[in-house]
């Protein structure tokens, strides 16, 4: 079996990619429902706060997801699909 020697930059390297995936979903995510929120707040005429507040809720779920598939599985992604 061959040895795997990993140095500092490959680790750097691979939470750096881990953390971008991570941030990236979130954020998308987080501008998802906001925007959604709004579409749904502006014929309601309720708060735009709420569109906020929902926006917040996602991306707060989408970075417990992502934080989940990292203790789930070792990689360089926040995803749960396995080989990504």
């Amino acid at each position: 079996m061959p040895e795997l020697h990993f140095d500092g930059q490959t680790v750097v390297k691979t939470a750096a990619s881990y953390g971008r995936d991570l941030l990236e979903r979130v954020l998308s995510t987080f501008l998802q429902t906001f925007i959604g929120g709004i579409v749904i707040t502006q014929p309601l005429d309720a708060s735009m706060w709420y569109a906020a507040l929902a926006g917040g809720i996602g991306a707060v779920l989408a970075l417990g997801k992502g934080l989940i598939a990292r203790w789930r599985d070792v990689t360089n992604s926040a995803s749960l699909a396995k080989g990504v």
